[in-house]
């Protein structure tokens, strides 16, 4: 029951689905950039309702060691049985995609510590292979996220002089991802423009 400010309860509170709750939270300007993996499977759920693509959250592989049933099935032990490669994979529009997705806290630039080898020499077969890859790179403090090319990424990991990429790089051959409410973060239009021009 919701009580206005003259104390009146509003018996006409109609019911909000965990979806709706989890995006008006995000919306909120105390968690606005704190949780892009949520704002992310946001934007994926509602891509996937209107049958525009189907791209998942990749599970992180583990081992479970040890669970406690006493407290309904609480896993209490386990361990990554290997390294991940990236966040996020599917298909739009008959092409492969794989994007990793990273926050940074930082103004002035991204970290590359960040990533790991691994999930770079991945990345580049994904490339090799003629498919869809990019990072999803969000800068909390500034409250921006930007879409930028692997190869981008791939290149200042090897090649760079510094252990970072400056944040005007990534303005100036990154994309910004517009924010709003549905989708949380409407990158599709950004893969059109980049990838799919045929």
């Amino acid at each position: 029951m919701i009580k206005y400010p003259n104390g009146t309860p509003n018996k006409k509170v109609t019911h909000i689905s965990k979806a709706e709750s989890k995006a008006r939270k995000s919306l909120s300007s105390a968690n606005r950039g704190m949780d892009l993996e949520s704002d992310i499977n946001l934007s994926n759920e509602y891509y996937l309702e209107k049958d525009l693509c189907v791209i998942t959250k990749r599970p992180t592989p583990i081992n479970v060691v040890k669970v406690d049933y006493t407290k309904g099935a609480i896993i209490t032990n386990a361990y990554f049985e290997k390294q991940s490669t990236t966040d996020y994979n599917g298909v739009y529009k008959g092409r492969y995609i794989d994007f990793e997705a990273k926050s940074t806290k930082i103004k002035t630039s991204f970290p590359l510590h960040n990533i790991t080898s691994h999930q770079i020499k991945h990345l580049e077969r994904v490339l090799a292979h003629q498919g869809i890859a990019f990072f999803i790179i969000e800068f909390a403090a500034r409250n921006e996220v930007y879409l930028l090319d692997a190869a981008y990424v791939i290149e200042f990991y090897k090649h760079g002089e510094r252990q970072s990429i400056p944040y005007d790089v990534i303005k100036e051959k990154g994309h910004l991802v517009p924010r709003g409410f549905s989708p949380r973060l409407d990158y599709l239009p950004i893969v059109d423009k980049i990838y799919c021009k045929n």
